[in-house]
């Protein structure tokens, strides 16, 4: 997989280049709006392959090395959510260099872009619905730990039973009610009405679907996953991040 992300990268990396300098000095006209439509240029749709292709095969790469603060993945599904993370990782990447280029491009070349602001809205935008599902892998989201630390376990067990089921019930009720309306404007490739004219509303509102019911069986997983775990307890002393502190302890040394 490695060897795969760093030929992909090298070959969206190199043709990125030789796009953008086209754009910039030879006047190409190759721009994001045949991104749209990348089967009408040939060079277009290649390093969209390429990208592709790069971007999946980093996040899975990368999914496989675990950071100082995550904890050991241990649910049937946990990978997939550390996929995705790694995905959001990269595409918050992503997004500022869309900003940087878009300075360069305006104050340096005088030479703004139409569609900055609405790509870095679309990658935003999957950004927040990735790292939902990875809060979730996480046991991230905000909870409330007053009453739960006073429950046996067995009563534990069963409010987390009811909380997932309470997911899972707002997960359908929303695929429920917004599945036709995703259906249409996805067949319909319904675009964001600016110049450049992406389709956000066409991929975000069924992205948004997909994420929910992801998130539901991330928050299975981890309900099959901490079902044999001893009784938590949680104090203040659970938020200090040691690693962090020790790096900053080395760094005052250096």
């Amino acid at each position: 997989m490695r060897v795969v992300m760093l030929a992909s990268t090298a070959g969206v990396g190199l043709l990125a280049i030789w796009l953008i300098a086209g754009r910039l000095f030879f006047g190409s006209g190759i721009g994001l709006k045949q991104f749209l439509s990348p089967a009408d240029t040939p060079s277009v749709l290649l390093t969209m392959i390429f990208g592709a292709v790069a971007l999946f095969s980093a996040s899975v790469y990368f999914a496989d090395r675990r950071g100082p603060i995550e904890p050991q993945p241990a649910g049937f599904f946990d990978f997939v959510s550390l996929v995705f993370s790694r995905l959001a990782m990269i595409a918050t990447a992503a997004c500022v260099i869309v900003m940087f280029y878009e300075v360069v491009s305006r104050y340096l070349f005088v030479k703004p872009t139409l569609w900055a602001n609405e790509l870095s809205l679309w990658i935003a935008g999957f950004i927040f619905l990735f790292a939902g599902l990875y809060a979730m892998q996480q046991r991230s989201h905000i909870r409330i730990y007053i009453i739960y630390d006073l429950m046996p376990r067995w009563m534990q067990k069963l409010s987390d039973i009811v909380s997932v089921l309470l997911i899972w019930v707002f997960a359908f009720l929303l695929v429920w009610g917004g599945y036709n309306e995703a259906v249409d404007k996805f067949l319909r490739w319904e675009t964001f009405g600016t110049a450049w004219d992406p389709p956000l509303p066409a991929t975000i509102k069924p992205a948004i679907l997909i994420m929910v019911v992801l998130v539901a069986i991330q928050a299975l997983s981890n309900l099959i996953a901490d079902w044999d775990k001893a009784p938590e307890h949680h104090s203040p002393l659970d938020e200090i991040d040691e690693s962090e502190i020790e790096q900053m302890r080395q760094s005052i040394k250096d």
